[in-house]
């Protein structure tokens, strides 16, 4: 192991390993519940915006901006904890949720359940946990 590896998985060095694109992927849960909200990615900034403000900051790569969960919805998230994987090329946050996670409106992004439709291995989604918190047509009016 190199001495940047070990430093990166043994030391106290907060050094976020980004990939190609310059991000590092993100899961977030519900403090309280342990409910996986959602999976996002983070780019230097959203990082340290994140530290700094004690706010879910992330990097949206279809719209290739920086964004503040919440900013457009009302529906933030306040950090209580945030951890790094063993090489630091993932981060978990585990926040307070205001209102729901999911732009659907729903409180996770995780409302659907993978199940096996047929013994060929094919598979469908059922819905779990799915109401709608709020209506995002009437919050992301465009």
């Amino acid at each position: 192991m190199s001495s940047s590896s070990v430093e990166r998985e043994e030391g106290a060095a907060f050094l976020p390993k980004f990939d190609a694109a310059g991000l590092v992927t993100c899961v977030t849960t519900d403090a309280v519940s342990g409910d996986v909200l959602m999976v996002a990615h983070m780019n230097a900034e959203a990082l340290r915006k994140t530290v700094a403000t004690g706010e879910a900051w992330y990097f949206s790569r279809s719209r290739n901006a920086l964004w503040r969960k919440g900013e457009s919805s009302g529906q933030t998230q306040r950090v209580v904890e945030m951890r790094t994987d063993c090489d630091q090329d993932a981060v978990w946050l585990r926040v307070e949720q205001t209102g729901a996670a999911c732009h659907t409106g729903r409180h996770s992004c995780f409302y659907r359940k993978v199940e096996r439709a047929d013994d060929q291995g094919g598979a469908r989604l059922v819905f779990v946990d799915a109401e709608r918190l709020f209506d995002p047509n009437a919050v992301y009016r465009k």
